[in-house]
């Protein structure tokens, strides 16, 4: 079974809410997570996208947000999350589903997921491990857009 973390702790699915939709199955419940072709603004459904996706502003409307990673090596699903953050303001929430492997938990975070969907066999224990391995940042990221240099005084 696929274990979630979301905001740094493991959250049991069942206790999550939300329900990834298949592609043309019908909305049944109100916390679903639909393909973008079936999703509407005032739904208030989560969109589910795949890394590719074009960002568009009506997106920032949804309240969920899952980006799927179609494989490790796939990095476009991080330049996503950096848009929808940054461009077109989303405040909800960013999910990771798809091939998420523990390694990209530090990236996804900078990147501004908040939540992570781990398949069958990876373990949460060792995800959650690696989420904070330095303690400061060199470069600018969604959670901190200001680069060292800017936020650090020296000489002064």
């Amino acid at each position: 079974m696929p274990t979630l973390i979301s905001h740094d702790t493991i959250t049991p699915i069942s206790q999550d809410g939300w329900e990834l939709a298949e592609v043309g199955a019908p909305v049944n419940g109100s916390r679903r997570i639909v393909p973008v072709d079936d999703w509407r603004p005032e739904s208030g459904d989560g969109l589910h996208l795949p890394g590719d996706a074009e960002p568009e502003a009506r997106f920032s409307e949804a309240p969920l947000i899952a980006i799927n990673f179609a494989n490790f090596s796939d990095g476009r699903g991080l330049s996503l999350a950096v848009l929808l953050r940054t461009r077109f303001n989303f405040t909800g929430e960013l999910r990771a589903i798809g091939d998420v492997h523990p390694e990209l938990l530090y990236y996804l975070r900078r990147c501004g997921f908040d939540s992570y969907l781990l398949p069958d066999g990876r373990r949460a224990e060792t995800a959650l491990s690696t989420l904070a391995p330095y303690t400061d940042y060199y470069q600018a990221s969604v959670l901190e857009p200001n680069p060292a240099h800017r936020r650090i005084r020296r000489f002064a």
